[in-house]
């Protein structure tokens, strides 16, 4: 009998994690152990694999999320297991979950059933401190800003432009505005502040972007953190802070190894949003994983419209990553809610809301297809999904040369996404994959949003004050127009109003902000009412999460 994700987790037998790495042909020396079931990989093991040559890369994205589930994580999970089954030397490259999810809504985010990466518990807490490590350095540089006033300011920082935030892995809506150094001039000076969720910082999209010591500390010294009353731009190194800033990560940007239930290997490493960040799991994590295995499954976070837009032309532009196949994630239930279907309504047949709500996922494929990827479906199934609505998904993809397939991964493991894995072998090796880029460096960036907003999101057009324009421009002036777009909206749905299901048209993309992140080497365009610190929800998962008699983790799945 199936019970909880967390009592499933609870009764897997793991491998010790040097036998993990070695069945990878990674020496005991090479990892360097966080208890018996979690490693690091040693930097000297990575650097000694450049000449290797690289195995396929296969993204799981999804369709707009919904109360109903779509098991994206479960799905790159049972995916990387099945291929293993099939003999396929398959390594998962995940993307490590935030405390602030795990205690506000979601309550756990390592994949599901008897598709899950272990030790769930330490990976959805604490882990090995990458995040830790990632706030401490963030932090360090608000700091270091601050003292450097007080002690003369002698790169004439204009306290009002001061645009380096504070950092805190939670969600916690108190802390989005603040003012700080209250008490009198020994505390320094009073000024405005405030504090993003450390997967927001910019520090995150650096850690994952890098892909060597020295490339992270070039990044961070190229964090603006403010400007002159000129307007000049003052930098992270010339704080001087960027040589102990990439001491506090040095040990968190080697990836972390860990196994599937099924003791798969599974590289779980960095965890930016893929609504306010780019979502992806580390650049590190997937260039070994490619270097060690002939196929590496990796997540983007969210809907296809968020992660996967962003895994394109941001990760894969800035690391030189060739994607061989992808794979959109959705279930007949969520497809049904958007639809129209209430949740309570959801075991019910129902193949008209089916047929309505179809063109979600019927975007996601195109969309995804437009960037030289060839695409399948995975219907993760419920026991309670007819026939008939499984055909309905079928026959709309149909026409656009794409395969849905039943996966039930969830119940029974690596088993239930054998036929998924046989198909997205297939395509991954055919070769038919042309992989670009939607729009080119040289673009203008307002143009960048404009294509985004047009031809990803299907808007008529995307808008801006002129002040943001101006913004834009005063960037490109600075030699900096080739940098691509990270676009900040709602994750629910292609345009920015989360209740617009389906597949919108005849909207606008409302761009109220934009953010320089030169250190990531990206422009964040904010768009509609979505914040880089969440708040808690009216009845915390926190609420539900204890030890119980036998001092075991309960509620946290």
């Amino acid at each position: 009998m199936v019970g909880s994700d967390i009592e499933i987790a609870r009764e897997a037998t793991m491998k010790p994690i040097l036998e993990v790495g070695a069945g990878l042909g990674i020496p005991a020396t090479s990892l360097d152990p966080y208890g018996h079931y979690k490693a690091k990989v040693s930097m000297e093991y990575i650097a000694s694999l450049e000449d290797q040559p690289d195995g396929k890369l296969i993204l799981v994205t999804g369709i707009n999320p919904t109360p109903a589930g779509e098991g994206k994580t479960t799905t790159s999970v049972g995916l990387g297991d099945a291929l293993n089954r099939l003999g396929h030397k398959t390594i998962i490259c995940l993307r490590e979950p935030s405390l602030g999810p795990c205690f506000g809504v979601k309550g756990g985010a390592a994949g599901g059933g008897y598709a899950q990466v272990v030790p769930m518990e330490d990976i959805n807490l604490h882990f090995t401190g990458d995040f830790h490590a990632i706030g401490a350095a963030n932090n360090l540089l608000a700091a270091m800003i601050d003292n450097h006033i007080y002690w003369g300011n002698a790169l004439e920082i204009d306290e009002r432009r001061i645009t380096w935030r504070r950092a805190l892995d939670m969600n916690d809506r108190a802390l989005r505005s603040i003012v700080g150094s209250l008490g009198g001039v020994a505390n320094g000076f009073p000024r405005e502040d405030g504090f993003d969720i450390v997967v927001a910082s910019e520090v995150m999209a650096i850690f994952c972007l890098s892909t060597s010591l020295e490339d992270m500390r070039r990044r961070l010294g190229n964090i603006i953190v403010g400007y002159t009353r000129a307007r000049k731009p003052v930098y992270a190194r010339e704080i001087e802070a960027d040589g102990a800033m990439t001491v506090l990560l040095k040990d968190a940007l080697a990836p972390n190894l860990v196994q599937t239930l099924e003791n798969n290997p599974a590289f779980i490493h960095g965890g930016p949003f893929a609504n306010i960040a780019h979502g992806c799991n580390s650049v590190m994590a997937t260039k070994v994983g490619l270097k060690l295995a002939n196929y590496v499954i990796t997540e983007a976070g969210f809907g296809a419209d968020l992660g996967a837009e962003k895994f394109f032309n941001i990760k894969c532009r800035k690391a030189g990553l060739k994607p061989a196949a992808a794979v959109v994630v959705g279930t007949v239930r969520a497809l049904k809610m958007h639809g129209g279907v209430a949740r309570e309504d959801l075991g019910k047949e129902n193949v008209e809301a089916v047929r309505r709500g179809v063109v979600n996922i019927e975007r996601h494929v195109t969309n995804t297809q437009k960037f030289g990827v060839p695409v399948i479906v995975a219907l993760n199934r419920f026991t309670g999904d007819t026939d008939a609505e499984v055909d309905a998904v079928r026959e709309v993809l149909a026409p656009h040369g794409v395969e849905a397939i039943t996966c039930t991964h969830w119940a029974d493991g690596g088993a239930g996404a054998e036929d998924l894995a046989r198909k997205v072998k297939e395509l991954a090796d055919s070769g038919v994959a042309d992989f670009k880029p939607i729009y080119g460096d040289d673009l203008p960036l307002f143009e960048k949003i404009r294509t985004i907003a047009k031809t990803i999101y299907h808007a008529d057009d995307a808008t801006a004050p002129a002040a943001v324009k101006n913004q834009l421009k005063t960037w490109e002036g600075m030699g900096l127009g080739h940098l691509p777009v990270c676009i900040a909206k709602t994750q629910y749905s292609f345009s920015t109003d989360p209740n617009a299901k389906g597949a919108p048209t005849g909207h606008e993309l409302p761009v109220r902000e934009v953010k320089l992140s030169n250190g990531a080497e990206f422009v964040v365009a904010v768009a509609g009412e979505i914040m880089t610190m969440p708040g808690l929800p009216r009845v915390p998962a926190a609420t539900k999460i204890t030890l119980n008699d036998a001092g075991e983790i309960e509620g946290l799945f």
